[in-house]
C-alpha cells in the first residue's frame, strides 16, 4: 500500500513539476497573452494555470494506475514511454509559444501533442478504462489550445 501512495506521489509530482519548470522557463514571456489579438473564447490568462494544474494531476493519477496495473511490464512501459513523450512534448510547446514567439509552428506541435496524447490514450484503454479517461479532459483542452494557438498566430500574422 505504501508503496502504491509512492507512485501516485511521484507521477503526479513529475507531471507538475513539468508544467512548473515550462512556466519557470517561460515566466518572463507569458504577459505577451495579454499585448496580442486572440480569438474569440479566449479565457483570462488567470485560467491557464488552475487548468494545467488539475491536468498534470489527472495526467499523474493516470499514470500510476497504469504503473501500479496488473499487466505486462513491456505494455505498462510502452504506455508509460508515450505518456513521457506528451510530457516533453507538452514541456516544450510553452517555450516554443512564448520564448520563440513561433505561434504557427506551436500549432503544428500541439497536432503532435494531440497525437501523442490520443496515443496514450488507446494504450491506456487497454489497460486500464479509468486511466484512459481521465486523460480525457488533457485532450479536449490541447484542442482547445490548438484552436487558441491557430487563432492567435491567424490574427496576429
Amino acid at each position: 500500500m505504501k508503496e502504491k501512495i509512492k507512485s501516485y506521489l511521484f507521477f503526479i509530482l513529475s507531471a507538475l513539476a513539468v508544467g512548473g519548470l515550462s512556466a519557470f522557463f517561460t515566466r518572463n514571456n507569458m504577459s505577451i497573452y495579454n499585448d496580442i489579438l486572440t480569438p474569440p473564447l479566449s479565457p483570462p490568462s488567470i485560467v491557464f494555470p488552475i487548468v494545467w494544474t488539475v491536468l498534470f494531476t489527472l495526467m499523474g493519477i493516470s499514470a500510476a494506475i497504469i504503473y501500479n496495473s496488473d499487466v505486462p511490464q513491456k505494455q505498462k512501459e510502452s504506455a508509460l514511454l508515450t505518456y513521457a513523450l506528451s510530457l516533453a512534448v507538452n514541456f516544450f510547446w510553452s517555450l516554443i509559444f512564448f520564448n520563440l514567439r513561433a505561434f504557427l509552428f506551436a500549432f503544428l506541435w500541439l497536432l503532435l501533442l494531440l497525437y501523442l496524447i490520443i496515443k496514450t490514450i488507446l494504450q491506456y484503454y487497454k489497460i486500464n478504462k479509468l486511466a484512459a479517461y481521465l486523460q480525457i479532459p488533457y485532450a479536449v483542452w490541447v484542442t482547445f489550445a490548438g484552436y487558441l494557438t491557430l487563432g492567435i498566430w491567424w490574427l496576429n500574422r
